[in-house]
């Protein structure tokens, strides 16, 4: 359970000038080889190529050879017997040869190529395209290290952790790395040629080209009036672009805080309105001087929306408190006028919205470039299946636990209940109402006002938890998730023992940072192993003591700064146990995870952990860590988003993701003040416009829908409340729609659970891009709106207000079945699908095999069974049913069991196959429904399936056949 301490510090005494690891053309390199690889001098540093397994090669390089002995943080995989391999060398270059993989080392440049076992070339080190740059980072002595690779045209690229862009293929986009609430980090690039890059280094981040983003140069520029030198900017007294106020050619879109305060940018010095409902509108044309594609970034808080030549390329609403970028690549003709129009509505203070763009680069190389390095380290993960690469990304970072089976129900949440008695008046709704349910969780602030960090219940609110928790449990059959933070107000006896042992971050406390509370605050060094054990410590005490189920690890970027940058959220995590802040930038909330879930299982060795996250880091699976999207805006936008978002991040190697549903910050529209509370200075909200009311329930429809085909269904938001039968009533659409997709998922139990199961066993992933089952299907590969969720279902969610129908692309190869009617229709083709207010296009996959359980209350209310197995007909198929004891580790220790499913197509039978293991309490007796569909004989999922062929199975092999079904 213990991974490695990390990576002592990355920085060292070096040389003034960089270092391009590009010795002499004519140089001589002489090869050592050594059991798990060879080492090679490349100009005065080394190059390593390590073989891991037969489809995983380490490419190190460094000035000092024990930079390649040094732990990591990521990686665990160390010490692990290499696979079997040859070198052999011949004029310039060295190969070495595993059953899968050739790797050829340029001995002349040091560049590195991959080749499959036929020698067809996969990826290719660009010729210099390694550096190790001297710098100075946080007055340290450092370096910046990065690597180029050839790209491919018909290439693309995923993973990274997940993005807020509402990109999908990340090929010829730029990315700066670092965590943000709702960016989270993680490494590992992907490619649809089978693929995978474990970038090794937890500091700042930057994919693609390294160039800045810039102000578009004003000479470049033409205002709405014809004349050069910026965009005609209108400031309006109102937030909908009436009562024009004042007008100016501004040369630069910059308003920003400046000067310790917010105030409008020096640059463009604009009369804003002394209001705070504003907007403005930017009008022009832009001349690019090159031909390509440029990329145009805006970073924004309010109402956003950009146009290029006439084109909408960014439309979004984020709240005051959390600006973001948006980023759109357009491509331009030199000396050509293109329109160019911003519309941006303030949202409060401060005001925030830039624009920036960038040129179209000289090269089209893959690139990755960290801050901080001793040397560049990556790990080459090939498959080319990529369940097979995201399985190598695990070999590496570590497998992924059983979450427990209660993981996989509905969780419900709000910022934030307030008593214990708000709590257990929501838990008690679900039961009323039959609305199956497992989860409750309690957000921010069920401490004292002035108490952040001592994890203690404020007993005004929650007079007796432990009695709250043992209710919820024995008379509610819920769980209990809590919101816990590495976060300390100092006058807490939990802060005094940090400070007191060096373990918090000081320049917070000697700037007297103060949060949104009102607050001192600072947050602790989870990078030190004594430090994460006092922090666990301090969490038993107060909760889990109480019998807590699971843990909310909110702001685990960390939150250190209001509106943080990459540069002050290093320099204000510094320094940490193992160097400056800069050098583990991105690895917070690895340690922060970490911290929990070694905690617990020391505590509570066979209770299952279960942890949920705002960032994440590459290896964050190994500590039972699930991740949430972050502080979304409820906007329909923001909904388009979290699709791929959601894909890239689980793509990443991450397989537990999920997300607000209904997005977390309320646009003014749906949440209307009428005033403030005089008691708690909390504000007061007025009815909803019934238009506002109609669009409001449809949004969180529309999102619950889609969540429940995410790994985990989870409610959360600000006001207004998010529990089902607050849209309207128990009679309205919303509800019912809601309770029918609720009821779903509880129905799909088997599937889900046994989707984990693989997850754990296999290195398998629940959220499928497309691309991952259709990775040669170009249309397939593109696609950042629809995906697969496990091997059967094809999940298209609606994220257009009023939509009634989508198109979906169903992927060449296959033949699919409507989910609502069990109408077949050939893949490879685009179809306009219905999509009524309570449902989303769903298809199954020809050859699926699909369970459905009973209908529960909660997972654990009674055993999967019986179990109706729908089989889709058409291909051959299989799917393994996958069961343990659904709370314990000791599927650890092997007890577990599966079952084997196999349809034969040519015979219409259905294998049932051989129980394998056993675990305590499994039911030695199976009752299994089975239900055939055919291009023939339709059949659409309802509540009440037929039974079909029943069968009692035992553990031995069972065929069945179907023809007569049909």
């Amino acid at each position: 359970m213990h991974a490695p301490a990390g990576r002592p510090r990355a920085f060292a005494a070096v040389a003034a000038l960089a270092l391009l690891l590009v010795p002499p053309m004519n140089a001589a390199a002489e090869v050592e080889k050594l059991p798990d690889g060879i080492v090679v001098p490349i100009g005065d540093a080394f190059l390593k190529v390590e073989l891991r397994a037969d489809n995983i090669v380490r490419v190190a390089a460094a000035k000092d050879r024990s930079f390649f002995e040094l732990p990591s943080l990521a990686v665990i995989s160390r010490g692990v017997a290499p696979p079997a391999w040859e070198l052999t060398t011949g004029p310039g270059t060295a190969t070495l040869a595993t059953a899968k993989l050739r790797v050829r080392v340029e001995l002349a440049t040091g560049a590195v190529s991959f080749l499959d076992a036929t020698g067809r070339p996969v990826l290719a080190e660009v010729a210099g395209g390694r550096t190790i740059d001297a710098a100075e980072v946080e007055g340290e002595q450092a370096y910046h290290v990065g690597q180029t690779w050839t790209a491919h045209a018909d290439e693309s690229l995923f993973g990274l952790g997940e993005n807020h862009l509402g990109l999908m293929d990340l090929k010829g986009y730029d990315l700066d790395l670092w965590q943000h609430n709702g960016t989270a980090v993680v490494p590992f690039l992907v490619s649809s040629r089978g693929y995978g890059i474990l970038w090794d280094n937890p500091s700042e981040t930057r994919f693609g080209d390294r160039r800045p983003f810039e102000p578009i140069p004003a000479a470049q520029l033409v205002d709405a009036d014809g004349r050069p030198g910026g965009l005609t900017g209108t400031y309006y007294a109102a937030p909908d672009f009436t009562a024009p106020a004042a007008s100016q050619v501004d040369a630069d879109i910059d308003i920003a805080p400046q000067g310790g305060g917010f105030i409008p940018s020096t640059a463009i010095q604009p009369r804003l309105p002394p209001r705070p409902d504003i907007s403005v509108r930017w009008e022009g044309t832009v001349v690019p001087g090159a031909t390509g594609d440029y990329q145009f970034q805006t970073y924004s808080n309010g109402g956003l929306r950009l146009w290029v030549g006439g084109r909408l390329v960014a439309d979004h609403w984020r709240q005051e408190w959390l600006p973001w970028y948006d980023q759109a690549r357009v491509h331009l003709e030199a000396g050509r006028r293109y329109t160019l129009r911003l519309d941006w509505t303030r949202a409060g203070n401060p005001p925030v919205v830039h624009l920036r763009w960038k040129a179209p680069a000289r090269s089209d190389a893959t690139s990755l470039w960290s801050e901080v390095g001793g040397g560049t380290d990556y790990y080459f993960v090939y498959g080319p299946d990529l369940d097979r690469v995201v399985a190598g990304y695990r070999t590496l970072t570590g497998a992924a636990p059983m979450m427990p089976r209660w993981a996989f129900g509905l969780w419900q949440s709000r910022e934030r209940y307030r008593t214990a008695q708000e709590v257990l008046d929501t838990v008690r709704g679900f039961r009323a109402r039959g609305i199956p349910f497992d989860n409750i969780v309690q957000d921010w602030f069920y401490w004292r006002r002035e108490a952040w960090g001592s994890h203690e219940f404020d007993p005004a609110r929650f007079p007796d938890p432990a009695g709250l928790i043992r209710t919820l449990h024995d008379q509610e059959h819920a769980q209990l998730m809590i919101s816990v933070w590495p976060k300390f107000y100092a006058g807490t006896a939990n802060f005094d023992a940090m400070q007191s042992r060096g373990f918090l971050y000081q320049r917070n406390l000697q700037e007297n940072v103060h949060d949104w509370i009102g607050f001192p605050y600072t947050f602790y060094d989870a990078f030190n192993p004594a430090a994460r054990k006092l922090f666990w410590a301090q969490v038993d005490r107060e909760l889990f003591s109480k019998h807590v189920d699971a843990w909310w690890l909110d702001a685990s970027e960390p939150d250190l700064t209001r509106n943080p940058t990459a540069a002050n959220q290093r320099a204000y995590m510094n320094p940490t146990a193992l160097g400056p802040g800069a050098s583990v930038l991105n690895a917070y909330p690895l340690v922060q995870s970490e911290a929990v879930y070694e905690g617990q299982r020391r505590a509570a060795p066979d209770q299952r952990v279960f942890i949920l996250t705002r960032s994440g880091y590459a290896g964050q699976q190994r500590y039972a860590a699930a991740v949430w999207s972050g502080d979304t805006s409820s906007t329909w936008t923001a909904l388009r988003k979290q699709i791929p978002a959601g894909l890239n991040f689980c793509l990443a190697g991450v397989p537990y993701w999920t997300m607000d549903i209904g997005g977390f910050a309320v646009p003014p529209r749906f949440a209307p003040v009428v005033g403030e509370n005089p008691a708690t200075g909390e504000p007061e909200y007025g009815p909803l416009a019934p238009a506002d009311a109609a669009e409001w329930a449809e949004l969180n429809t529309r999102w619950f829908e889609f969540g429940t085909f995410v790994p985990l269904l989870r409610v959360h938001g600000q006001y207004p409340y998010r529990e089902m039968w607050q849209f309207g009533g128990d009679q309205s659409p919303a509800y019912r729609a809601q309770l029918k997709f609720d009821r779903l998922r509880y129905r799909l139990l088997p599937y889900l659970y046994s989707l984990a199961g693989a997850v754990t066993q296999e290195g398998s992933t629940m959220m499928r891009p497309l691309v991952m089952d259709f990775r040669t299907d170009p249309r397939a590969r593109e696609l950042g709106d629809e995906y697969l969720f496990g091997p059967a279902l094809l999940v298209s969610p609606v994220t257009e207000y009023r939509a009634r129908s989508r198109p979906v692309y169903l992927p060449a190869g296959t033949n699919w079945y409507d989910f609502w009617t069990g109408t077949a229709t050939a893949g490879g083709q685009t179809v306009e699908a219905p999509a009524p207010y309570d449902a989303i296009p769903l298809y199954v996959r020809a050859g699926s095999i699909l369970p459905f359980g009973p209908e529960l209350q909660y997972a654990g209310e009674t055993p999967a069974d019986p179990v109706t197995l729908v089989v889709y007909a058409g291909a051959d198929g299989a799917f393994t049913l996958y069961d343990d004891d659904g709370l314990t580790y000791g599927y650890e220790k092997g007890a577990f069991a599966t079952i084997p499913l196999r349809w034969d197509d040519a015979t219409e039978t259905l294998v049932i196959g051989r129980r394998e293991g056993a675990y305590p309490g499994m039911l030695a007796e199976r009752t299994f429904h089975v239900v055939v569909v055919t291009k023939d004989r339709p059949l659409g999922f309802t509540f009440d399936l037929p039974e079909g062929r029943t069968v009692i199975y035992r553990g031995e092999e069972l065929a069945v056949p179907l023809a007569s079904s049909k």
